[in-house]
């Protein structure tokens, strides 16, 4: 049992809505999904990471070594869990990125087993609220590439995954067996197929689910 302090809200008990969240590598099209959805479903929408941590991350990745850059990935998902659980007493969220993304990501910059990630991140889990549904998006490397050549916002992380060796493949490998654990995982195949259609298939797998 945690401190009192340490204690999230129970505010989430009292939920209006669907937490779900949108996983998989840089330039699948998370961000533009999740906006599509947040509009139809008049969900909150939010990253991971959450401001205030989005505006530390460049430093953390070039200043910290692994294990305290693990620890401000871990903070900045206990604090995205804390708004999540706030908002969901008002109607849905949608979440680009969530707890997944901290073991794939984290794993394959540092050459880890996600498995080892997930040990570290384990005593915290009662903290994290659950998502109703993660959907892993997928797709082929060709259509990746075509993705992210008319990305706009083009980061760090996008010009990683093709550039650093081996990264692109690390993190297919990591998000195929963090999801192979997941007990809300829900693939989704994107390759030709629009927002649009991606987000009708979301809708009837959460309207299915929730029959």
């Amino acid at each position: 049992m945690l401190p009192a302090a340490y204690r999230p809200t129970p505010r989430s008990e009292n939920r209006q809505g669907l937490f779900v969240v949108l996983e998989g590598v840089s330039g699948i099209g998370k961000s533009t999904l999740t906006a599509l959805l947040a509009r139809r479903m008049n969900a909150t929408s939010l990253h991971t990471l959450a401001g205030p941590h989005t505006g530390w991350s460049l430093e953390a990745n070039e200043q910290l070594r692994a294990l305290p850059q693990f620890a401000f990935y871990l903070s900045g998902l206990l604090h995205a869990s804390d708004r999540v659980r706030q908002a969901v007493t008002i109607g849905p969220v949608v979440a680009d990125r969530y707890a997944s993304s901290v073991t794939a990501c984290h794993a394959a910059v540092h050459d880890l087993d996600p498995v080892e990630v997930a040990v570290l991140m384990d005593p915290f889990r009662p903290y994290l609220i659950v998502p109703d549904a993660t959907f892993y998006l997928a797709c082929s490397e060709a259509t990746l590439r075509e993705r992210m050549a008319r990305k706009l916002d083009i980061k760090h992380d996008d010009t990683d995954l093709f550039d650093v060796p081996n990264r692109y493949k690390q993190l297919l490998d990591n998000f195929e067996q963090v999801a192979a654990g997941d007990p809300t995982a829900v693939i989704l195949p994107t390759d030709g197929r629009s927002p649009d259609q991606l987000a009708d298939t979301i809708a009837t797998h959460l309207e299915e689910a929730g029959a």
